[in-house]
């Protein structure tokens, strides 16, 4: 099971900083050798989803933006779980909750994400249209999705 709280940037704190923060450079730096600047300015302007496990660790994140933010759109991106828990639902749990979050925050609006491209049929399952041809984003093949308002 997975306890999720959402906060905006200016209320959290050093701990759940760091924690976010090597989540993601475990996954999209370490593991998919990636070398990119995580900490894009970005951050400052999201609603940072945390997902944690009974006991207590970050094993699922997401950053939230409004409409207007990163995109025309809302848009969720920097969706991560922890390789420990991969295969148990998890990814599809975060989306989940991200899309309700986001639904929750700022209305019933269309929502786009850059997917990398091999997460196409997982985002489809979640009712993202693709809307863009592949592109390169630091060395992976991306697309741009949408999910229009429900």
């Amino acid at each position: 099971m997975i306890v999720w709280t959402i906060r905006p940037f200016d209320t959290l704190n050093s701990r759940e900083l760091y924690d976010a923060l090597v989540l993601r450079q475990r996954v999209f730096v370490v593991e998919q050798s990636c070398a990119y600047l995580d900490c894009d300015g970005l951050d400052e302007h999201a609603l940072h989803l945390f997902g944690h496990s009974e006991s207590g660790a970050l094993v699922a994140y997401a950053r939230i933006f409004p409409p207007g933010r990163c995109f025309v759109e809302a848009s969720i991106g920097r969706v991560v779980t922890a390789p420990e828990v991969r295969g148990n639902g998890f990814g599809r749990d975060l989306m989940n909750e991200a899309l309700a979050q986001t639904y929750k925050a700022y209305g019933d609006v269309p929502i786009r994400i850059g997917a990398q491209q091999y997460l196409e049929r997982t985002y489809s399952k979640l009712g993202f249209v693709t809307v863009s041809d592949v592109y390169d984003e630091d060395g992976i093949p991306h697309i741009k999705m949408v999910k229009s308002p429900e």
